[in-house]
C-alpha cells in the first residue's frame, strides 16, 4: 500500500470515530457543564402543590364532558358574562384538542352555561382561594397551573396546548367516545 492510501485510510476511520463520537461527548458536555440547556420555566401559571384534588374541592355536584378531559377552573366574582366569553374563546381557540378540555364555572350561576361550560358555587369558601382564579386541572383532577386575576389569555391558551401536546390523547379514545 503507498502511504497516500494508507493516510486515507487513516483518515475514513477517523471520521467514523468522530461520526459515532463526538454526539456523545457533546451531550456529556451539555449535561456535565448545563451548555445549551434552558434554565427558565416555560409555563406562565404557578404550581400550588398545596391545593387538593377537584374531588376535595367544597362544590357543589361536578360534571365534566368527558372522565379523560382536561378541566378549566375558573372563580367568577365579578363579571362573569366576561370572564365566561373570553375562556371559551380560549377553549374554541385549541381548534381539533377542545374535546379534550372543559370549563368549569365557579359562581356567576344566574348567567348561561356556555358550550363545553358547567356551572357550580363553592359550599365553604376554602383558605387557598383567591378570588378570580384559573385553574388548569389534569383529568385525574390534579391541579397542574394556577392564575390569578387578569392574567392574559394568549397565555393560558399557550400554557393548555403545551399540557395537551405533552400529554397526547389515547390512539383509540375518540373512537370509544363515539
Amino acid at each position: 500500500m503507498t502511504d497516500a492510501r494508507i493516510v486515507r485510510s487513516r483518515f475514513k476511520l477517523l471520521a467514523l470515530f468522530a461520526v459515532f463520537v463526538l454526539p456523545m461527548a457533546m451531550a456529556w458536555g451539555m449535561v456535565e457543564w448545563r451548555l445549551g440547556i434552558p434554565d427558565e420555566r416555560t409555563a406562565h401559571g404557578t404550581l400550588h402543590p398545596d391545593i387538593p384534588r377537584l374531588s376535595e374541592w367544597p362544590l357543589n355536584e361536578v360534571e365534566k364532558e368527558g372522565d379523560g378531559d382536561w378541566l378549566v377552573a375558573f372563580d367568577c366574582v365579578n363579571g362573569c358574562a366576561e370572564s365566561a366569553d373570553r375562556w371559551w374563546r380560549v377553549h374554541r381557540a385549541l381548534g381539533r384538542d377542545a374535546h379534550r378540555v372543559s370549563r368549569l364555572r365557579i359562581g356567576g350561576a344566574e348567567g348561561v352555561a356556555l358550550p363545553g361550560e358547567a356551572i357550580v358555587s363553592w359550599r365553604d369558601i376554602p383558605a387557598w382561594r383567591a378570588p378570580g382564579s384559573l385553574w388548569i386541572l389534569d383529568p385525574d383532577g390534579r391541579p397542574v397551573l394556577s392564575y390569578e386575576e387578569g392574567v392574559e389569555a394568549s397565555n393560558v391558551l399557550e400554557d393548555i396546548e403545551r399540557l395537551l401536546e405533552l400529554n397526547p390523547e389515547p390512539p383509540l379514545a375518540r373512537r370509544r367516545d363515539e
